[in-house]
């Protein structure tokens, strides 16, 4: 990338790209850094991002997107972080005690999710994961969940698919990359509600919003900026790659721009 204000290129294995009226993101957890450095590039070139580089910057910092959706009174679930080794009980005790959760922050698909069923094992698993340096999130266990949530795809502001995704016997991670199985759901109005506003509250065109069905009503348990379609398009049966293509068409017309900080709006 030759990042020059008065002539930024991007290059391609030694060939200099032609400008592109619009790009759709779709970064690796593992490359965040590198993906979004190049989708500013494209930005600075004036190309349509489908999700803006500072939206999915967001997205992939978890503990900054929860307070980003707590700060817009989003429920979640009651979700604590700590630096310190000798925080490790207070931070248990913030979220209610074991049963509960510890995510890292920078973890994907599951990967790097933990259920501590006992206070001795969450200590176990937090003082492990600050072993290496690791960032890490504690959250309450949702018990009612039982191991299932739903998938709400956003893609321009509404819901256009949603699925509710259940944990193989003996897990509690639903996801479909770790044997979790799939059917289409019918959504409240308040699920669809919080899913349209998470997805705002980050600046995403496109996301993907995991929901939890708590007894005191839907949680938000994260956002994902870059969301697999496969297993949506095969529960459903609808397109989305074609929604998102449709999104950028009208996006591409005159009369929008892009929004700093995500998102398109009409002028």
């Amino acid at each position: 990338m030759n990042i020059n204000p008065a002539a930024p290129t991007i290059h391609y294995r030694g060939r200099q790209l032609e400008r592109y009226d619009a790009v759709i993101p779709r970064i690796g957890s593992a490359i965040t850094f590198y993906g979004t450095a190049v989708l500013r590039q494209f930005e600075l070139l004036g190309s349509f991002p489908l999700n803006e580089s500072i939206a999915v910057t967001r997205a992939r910092d978890k503990l900054h997107s929860l307070q980003l959706l707590a700060r817009q009174g989003i429920d979640l679930p009651i979700t604590g972080f700590a630096h310190s080794p000798d925080d490790t009980g207070d931070l248990i005790e913030l979220v209610g005690g074991a049963p509960l959760v510890v995510k890292l922050v920078e973890g994907t698909q599951g990967i790097g999710v933990v259920l501590a069923e006992t206070r001795q094992a969450a200590e176990s698993v937090i003082d492990a994961f600050r072993g290496l340096n690791a960032h890490i999130l504690v959250q309450e266990y949702i018990r009612e969940a039982q191991g299932s949530d739903i998938r709400c795809l956003v893609v321009g502001g509404r819901v256009v698919a949603a699925i509710e995704r259940q944990a193989k016997p003996g897990e509690f991670r639903s996801n479909l990359h770790r044997g979790g199985t799939a059917r289409k759901v019918h959504i409240t109005g308040k699920e669809r509600a919080t899913a349209i506003k998470a997805a705002a509250t980050l600046g995403l065109d496109v996301a993907g919003v995991d929901i939890l069905r708590a007894e005191r009503g839907p949680l938000v348990m994260e956002v994902n900026a870059s969301p697999g379609l496969e297993g949506v398009e095969t529960t459903t049966g609808l397109d989305i790659a074609e929604m998102m293509i449709e999104y950028i068409e009208q996006c591409g017309k005159p009369g929008f721009r892009l929004k700093s900080g995500g998102g398109a709006q009409r002028r």
